[in-house]
């Protein structure tokens, strides 16, 4: 063999050492440091073998520095193209206000860097496609935080209805009832930083439910209102209530609600979220409070019985999380961070991705259409 032969040969060795290396150890850094990163990625991470979180970034200091200590990362800035730059990174946690999820996105994309963002996953859909379709080109892994997705008895409703256990599809309803009266929603109650109000922040994971579960939609009416114009002494130009129905490219209907008006309904897992599909040969009710059953409409049934999820369902497929340990209502939101880890490692496209973002982003889009203009509007091809 001649030197440089043998020379080619040890980097080749070295190169991939270096990549093995790297894909054990995974470089975390996180964008937007507030509750719901504290709430659902931290934990969610902790809970993933070989992960650390290496870098932190906020715009608001006090925060940034609280994360910095909770952390333990080695990096902080409150300038995310620094952050996304650094070699330690391999993966970006993109929790911000929506207004900026795409430019930070695109920075860690341009980067090399994989994506995981909050939802909704843009602004609006043209943005939300160009996300997707530059992750793809660059070929890194992406992935949209519809953190419900991971409830144990959604996971094992999906499991039904994609086995045919409901015949033909008739009907997918969906109602997410909160009470959050008049307080300040921060961001969340600004058009030019947040694009929406409850049809963003709740209908959209209701959205993707009706698209995991039936398809893509063909076309849709829908309606919005504001009832508060001041949250928290702040103005509100955004919609409290949002209600829209939808056709299915396989000819099924769908009835989507969502408030944040029903006075007495509460906040969070306590308030009602209801998801129900009909078929021809039967019936499913899904309720996120009720994570590990389903209730259950046989054809030429009496009524709605109720069965349990199979421990099978509990979490997801290789994680590592103890579903016995901890509140199963809170604990179900870690399995996001292992689909997200696991499918850089094994290479594989994540489970809902960018472009399960954009379809939701789609619907909204023409969802805020026919609500201004009083009429169905048709849907892209998705």
């Amino acid at each position: 063999m001649t030197c440089s032969c043998f020379l080619s040969r040890v980097r080749r060795i070295i190169e991939g050492f270096e990549h093995t290396v790297i894909m054990d150890q995974i470089g975390i850094a996180i964008v937007g440091c507030g509750g719901i990163t504290l709430q659902n990625h931290l934990p969610g991470l902790a809970v993933c073998p070989a992960v650390s979180v290496v870098a932190v970034c906020d715009t608001d200091a006090t925060v940034l520095d609280r994360a910095k200590q909770q952390t333990g990362a080695r990096f902080a800035s409150a300038n995310y193209e620094e952050i996304v730059r650094l070699e330690e990174v391999q993966a970006v946690i993109v929790a911000t206000p929506n207004v900026i999820h795409s430019p930070i996105a695109l920075a860690a994309i341009r980067a090399g860097k994989h994506v995981l963002c909050e939802k909704p996953l843009a602004m609006n859909a043209s943005q939300a496609k160009e996300m997707a379709q530059a992750a793809d080109h660059q070929g890194v892994r992406h992935m949209t935080a519809f953190t419900y997705r991971f409830v144990p008895a959604m996971r094992y409703l999906t499991h039904q209805v994609q086995s045919g256990a409901i015949g033909r599809p008739y009907h997918f309803r969906s109602c997410r009832l909160q009470d959050w009266g008049d307080r300040g929603l921060g961001w969340r109650q600004v058009a030019k930083l947040s694009g929406s109000g409850e049809l963003g922040d709740m209908l959209s994971h209701r959205i993707d439910f009706a698209h995991l579960l039936m398809g893509p939609m063909r076309k849709l009416v829908a309606d919005t209102r504001r009832f508060i114009d001041k949250r928290g002494s702040q103005p509100s130009d955004l919609e409290d209530w949002v209600a829209l129905i939808a056709q299915f490219e396989r000819d099924a209907t769908g009835v989507l609600e969502s408030s944040k008006l029903a006075t007495g309904r509460s906040e969070s897992w306590r308030s009602q979220d209801y998801v129900e599909v009909n078929g021809s040969e039967g019936s499913f009710v899904f309720f996120t409070e009720r994570w590990d059953q389903l209730q259950l409409g046989r054809k030429a049934g009496t009524g709605l019985e109720t069965i349990k999820v199979p421990e099978e369902f509990w979490r997801w497929p290789g994680s590592t999380r103890d579903p016995r340990e901890g509140n199963p209502l809170v604990t179900f939101r870690y399995d996001q961070a292992f689909e997200f880890i696991d499918a850089i490692r094994n290479r594989r496209a994540c489970r809902p991705s960018f472009w399960d973002g954009w379809r939701a982003q789609s619907v909204m889009d023409a969802a805020l259409e026919s609500a201004r203009d009083q009429r169905w509007v048709e849907l892209p091809e998705m």
